[in-house]
């Protein structure tokens, strides 16, 4: 069974930084991608940012230029460091890996079946 738990969320004031962690076991994809999504109360999920098995990123444009996203193959984890952090970026964090798509399409949460139980991140001003 594919495995992801996300790991270093917690409460940090505006400005401040973040690192996630998503630990990823039980899934055999040579080519794959891995996400970063987040949902707010009364809030839809959104992507925040995606990054496939050659390394290539996107990011949503809410967070371009604070937040970065990598991963450690030999440890299969994915990263999310998250600077300059915003009370607007406050939310649930999950993470998520599915086999390899165009990243356009990996964006969007319904490209992925197989979710964390999710890290949060609180955001105080």
């Amino acid at each position: 069974d594919v495995q992801l738990v996300e790991s270093g969320g917690g409460s940090v004031q505006a400005g401040g930084s973040l690192r996630l962690s998503c630990a990823a076991s039980g899934y055999t994809y040579s080519s794959y991608c891995m996400g970063w999504f987040r949902q707010a109360p009364g809030k839809e999920r959104e992507g925040v940012a995606v990054i496939d098995s050659d390394g290539l990123a996107k990011y949503a444009d809410s967070v371009k230029g604070r937040f970065t996203i990598s991963q450690d193959n030999a440890k299969h984890t994915l990263y999310l460091q998250m600077n300059s952090l915003k009370p607007e970026d406050a939310a649930m964090y999950y993470c998520a890996v599915d086999s390899w798509q165009p990243l356009e399409i990996a964006r969007e949460e319904g490209a992925f079946r197989y979710w964390g139980q999710g890290t949060q991140v609180t955001v105080t001003s």
